[in-house]
This record gives structure tokens, sequence and C-alpha cells, in this order.
């Protein structure tokens, strides 16, 4: 299938185009962007221009930042092109249930990518849990956010999410890997003077079965970064370490890796599956768990941050 790549930026580099280009599934016809551009494929810099020019392209995915992303994605999906949406799929709650209704009354694909439930071992872990009392999870996220976002200022306005951008996949994959719902009880958020998202959180979260679940968010982290879930349970310590990548059951290397190789590689083999089967995959439990922490979140002001 054709896909036109929307937003040539870091993440479409890095992982999106050589995900399409090792893909048997797809073909990447186009890009739309006002800087990036991919050798050797047509490219525009206005998305309406590419909907009508290339009506042989089907599929559109999206690598823009969440705050104009509903503008784009509604346009492909009036369009008649499925769509599908790097993380977070958008800036607000609303916007999203809204684009979810529209793709399906269109009978359009509509695709909201989690990129770490889709790292190796995250399925082997909610394999693992699916049977287990569990009477304590952490979650420990802690990165540089100089090495992962140097210059991006719009991680740091309103609708960037600030260290929740790499939280909400900690939270991905906390969604996906316990049978059990949680919602927000408590929330921190540690706010830089000079910007308007957090750099810093911590959340604590109601379990049905009485479970002490946290998670810390840091992204003043230096030296080694920290992406970790450890859940203790009655029949035995799970450790995720690595964003998932790894597994661990009472220290020892436990559980089979999911198949094919890579995060983005799985996301787009899904994305194939769903544009066959006329389906949608919208799963907004990650982006409600942020939406409730910065309803509770007690502003901490702290320190300024400079790029």
């Amino acid at each position: 299938m054709k896909v036109a790549l929307v937003g040539i930026g870091k993440i479409a580099v890095d992982q999106h185009i050589p995900a399409i280009r090792d893909s048997p599934d797809w073909d990447l016809a186009a890009t739309v962007s006002r800087q990036g551009a991919v050798d050797g494929v047509e490219a525009f810099t206005d998305l309406g221009e590419m909907l009508e020019a290339r009506p042989d392209i089907r599929v559109v995915s999206l690598c823009l930042p969440p705050v104009p992303r509903f503008d784009y994605a509604m346009q492909a999906l009036e369009a008649g092109r499925h769509v599908m949406l790097e993380k977070p799929p958008g800036a607000t709650l609303a916007e999203c249930h809204a684009l979810d209704a529209a793709a399906r009354k269109a009978g359009l694909t509509l695709y909201a990518t989690w990129h770490s439930r889709a790292a190796d071992m995250v399925a082997a872990a909610k394999a693992w849990l699916a049977d287990k009392a569990l009477t304590r999870l952490t979650v420990t996220w802690k990165e540089d956010v100089r090495r992962w976002h140097p210059g991006q200022d719009w991680i740091w306005e309103p609708g960037g999410l600030g260290v929740f951008d790499p939280g909400i996949n900690a939270l991905s994959i906390l969604t996906e890997i316990l049978p059990d719902p949680l919602h927000v009880t408590e929330a921190r958020l540690d706010v830089p003077e000079n910007r308007q998202t957090p750099i810093a959180a911590s959340l604590g979260f109601h379990h049905p079965g009485g479970a002490e679940v946290s998670a810390v968010f840091d992204w003043r982290q230096e030296g080694a970064q920290t992406w970790e879930i450890e859940a203790v349970t009655e029949g035995g310590t799970l450790k995720l370490t690595e964003g998932g990548a790894h597994m661990a059951v009472d220290g020892s290397t436990s559980g089979t890796a999911a198949a094919l190789s890579g995060e983005y590689p799985r996301l787009y083999a899904h994305m194939a599956e769903l544009v066959r089967d006329g389906r949608c995959d919208v799963d907004l439990r990650p982006m409600t768990l942020v939406a409730d922490a910065f309803t509770l979140g007690r502003r901490v002001t702290v320190a300024p941050f400079e790029d």
C-alpha cells in the first residue's frame, strides 16, 4: 500500500522511514513537510495539495507534534484516507474522540499508535501478569531531555505534555500489561518557572485489588537513562527494563520476544492488518491517565530550564 508521511522530523527520520522502507506491506509514496524530505520520494509542503495530487495514496501517517495533528488528521479522513497517528494521538481527549467517530462513520481506519507497547517483551509481561495477584508496582522513567528532545520548544508549550511525552510511553505499557484498570488518585507536577509543562512528575494510582501503584517521571536524569517497571506479585517479581525491551522474573531473564524486530516495524505491520480488515484501533487509556494527572496534579514551581 502507498503511504504518505507527514512531518519529516527526528522521529520520522529515526523510526518511521526505516520501518516503511523495510516493510513488505508499504511503499513510501510521498512526504509532506515544510522543512524535511526523503531522497527519491515526491515531496509536498501542503497536505491538501498532496491529497489532491495523489488520490492513489490510501494511507497518511502523521508524525507532527500533537497540537496541529487534529486538523491534519481530519483533513485526511475527509479526503477518504486511512490515518495513522504518532503518540500521543492528539492534544486533547475530545479531539481524539472526534477523530475516532469521524473515521468509523466514514468506514476508514484510524490507528492511535503507542510504540512502547510494541517493545520486545511487553506481550510476554502481559501474559505473565494475567493470572497474578498484584501487590505493588513502581514505574521509574528518567531520561535527559537535552539528549532526546534537543531544541524542541513545542514540548514545553501547552499541549506539548512536557515530561509526559516520554511518561505516556510508560503509561501505555502499564495499561497494556495489567489485567485491571487503574486511575490516578494524586500527582505532583514540577514545572520550571520559565516553562508551561512539567519537567518531572510523580503519580499515585488506585488499583481495584488494593495494590500500591506509583510512577516517577523525570527529564533531569544525567548519565544512565532509566525506563523500568517493577511489578511485585504473590507469584514473584517481574521487572521490565530498557522501556520494555528486557524482562526478568525473580532476577532471571524470562519470556519470548515479540515477532518482527523493532517497535515501529510492528506498528506498521499492525496498521496494514487494520486497513486490510477495515478496523480502527484507538485506545485512549494512556492519554486519559495523563489528563487526570494534569487535573489532579499539585503544581510546584522549580528552577528554570534552558535547553
